[in-house]
């Protein structure tokens, strides 16, 4: 394949070229086990400047923005000088809204040509009053944030679009909180030139793929092994070892997709129609022949540069029948870029899905809170628990009641018979020996009254065992002109 020329910030016309990499720090270096090593991109960056730092200024708001876009007129992800980047078309368009410059950071790199479906970036705005100059006013809400970049968005190219904005915590960074990655991969079989509406989208494969030989390569290299063979030459990750949770082939519809007359009587597409795809009855004049689409799926935390390109290289060579799968098992093992298959082009590839902490933080901190109210609720119940016991034990003491009475108040279940409480002057809590309990999802206090009625039968049955065995157990002793009872 051929690589058409860089195209400068007012030039629309080219698909962007590869840009020559830039220097990477050392800092960046440190911190490249836990980002993903540019999977579609080819340039590498130094690190950002205000990556591990929080800003001071409490005025500013940092928003988490979700962005998708079409990677075929952009020289990647990453700003560069004289080149259309999405990160410099999002930064352009802040500076529009608000009307100073700012910095926006991804969570992950994509190189020229590489589609995303969501990638997410984090920015920090500092509203200020254009009518009044140096006035602060509140953050904008989210919802205003994404009409008016995408406002300014679509004056230009329109090929970037902000799908989703909320605001985060000042000390968030979108790419050290992301947990995992997904990737697709589109191939469209067939020997028809591929539709005009399609190119740059997908990659086009002349030859039959044969779908089932491609998914057994799959179980080949899916876990946990060392990605030598698979990792681009300007990778500068520190190890080739990673996790792949996911590796696999499935057909889809090929989109975009309108269905015939046949298959409007039968409401849709089926997995039968896949047996039309290369067959030229009833097609009627001006119609193409449908193209077959597989769509391979990745999904790690992380992945080394090329990684994902390069395993669809060597699955589209299963699927032609150029290799088989005991090579699959070679050339992984054989831990050298050189003896991979022919790497798959950009066009094809779209960073589909980035799952971070976001979401799971702001929950534990909802449930932590409701945690925290219902155990103040439960240690001032196990207080007067106590004080009830103690008065019991007195009463027991002193010779006011029996053993036998101590069963009959247990099995009362009514706060009314019991003894007179004990006073609280005398309660002391002393070692305290933590539990911890893992809530989930705890919603409100209703459920957790809910399950605690659910356990009161049991709940009782343990409180009476534990106070025969305090009754038998219970440490009483003499100091000076003072009687000390323990409970433990």
């Amino acid at each position: 394949m051929t690589e058409d020329s860089k195209h400068p910030l007012d030039t629309v016309e080219s698909p962007p070229q590869r840009p020559s990499k830039l220097a990477r720090t050392s800092e960046e270096d440190d911190l490249e086990l836990e980002e993903d090593e540019v999977e579609g991109g080819e340039e590498e960056f130094g690190p950002d400047p205000q990556s591990m730092t929080q800003n001071p200024r409490t005025n500013i708001q940092r928003y988490l923005i979700a962005i998708e876009y079409i990677g075929t007129r952009f020289s990647g992800s990453q700003q560069q000088p004289k080149f259309r980047t999405v990160v410099g078309a999002l930064q352009e368009a802040f500076r529009k809204f608000v009307g100073k410059p700012v910095s926006v950071f991804c969570s992950s790199r994509t190189d020229a040509g590489v589609h995303a479906l969501s990638n997410v970036c984090h920015v920090d705005v500092e509203r200020m009053s254009k009518r009044k100059p140096g006035e602060v006013l509140p953050p904008h809400e989210p919802d205003v944030v994404k009409k008016a970049v995408n406002h300014f968005l679509q004056k230009n190219e329109g090929d970037i679009m902000v799908i989703d904005v909320r605001c985060i915590p000042p000390d968030f960074h979108a790419r050290h909180k992301a947990q995992e990655r997904t990737y697709f991969y589109r191939l469209l079989s067939g020997p028809e030139p591929l539709s005009t509406l399609e190119k740059g989208r997908a990659w086009h494969i002349p030859e039959e793929l044969n779908l089932s030989a491609m998914q057994e390569a799959c179980k080949v290299l899916v876990g946990h092994h060392d990605f030598s063979t698979f990792r681009g030459s300007g990778c500068q990750a520190k190890s080739p070892v990673r996790t792949l949770d996911e590796l696999n082939v499935s057909e889809m519809a090929p989109t975009p997709y309108f269905p015939s007359i046949a298959e409007r009587g039968r409401n849709g597409f089926t997995h039968d129609d896949t047996q039309s795809f290369h067959s030229e009855s009833n097609l009627g004049f001006g119609a193409r022949r449908k193209h077959r689409c597989l769509v391979v799926t990745a999904r790690a935390r992380s992945f080394l540069y090329h990684q994902v390109r390069l395993l669809v290289g060597v699955l589209k060579a299963v699927g032609t029948g150029d290799i088989t799968i005991a090579d699959v098992e070679r050339i992984l093992n054989a831990r050298s870029v050189n003896a991979a298959s022919p790497m798959a082009p950009a066009c094809g590839l779209y960073l589909g899905q980035l799952e971070t902490r976001v979401e799971k933080e702001v929950e534990e901190e909802l449930n932590q809170t409701e945690i925290q109210k219902l155990s103040c609720e439960e240690e001032e119940e196990c207080k007067v628990e106590v004080r009830l016991l103690v008065g019991v034990l007195k009463a027991v003491g002193t010779g006011d009641i029996t053993i036998a009475d101590v069963e009959r108040i247990l099995n009362a279940r009514s706060v009314n018979a019991a003894s007179p409480m004990a006073p609280a002057c005398g309660l002391y809590l002393g070692q305290v020996n933590h539990i911890v309990v893992k809530k989930k999802n705890v919603k409100s206090r209703v459920k957790h009254q809910v399950e605690k009625e659910e356990e009161e039968e049991l709940n009782h049955t343990q409180i009476k065992k534990w106070l025969d065995f305090l009754i038998c157990q219970v440490r009483l002793w003499r100091k000076s002109c003072c009687w000390y009872l323990q409970i433990v």
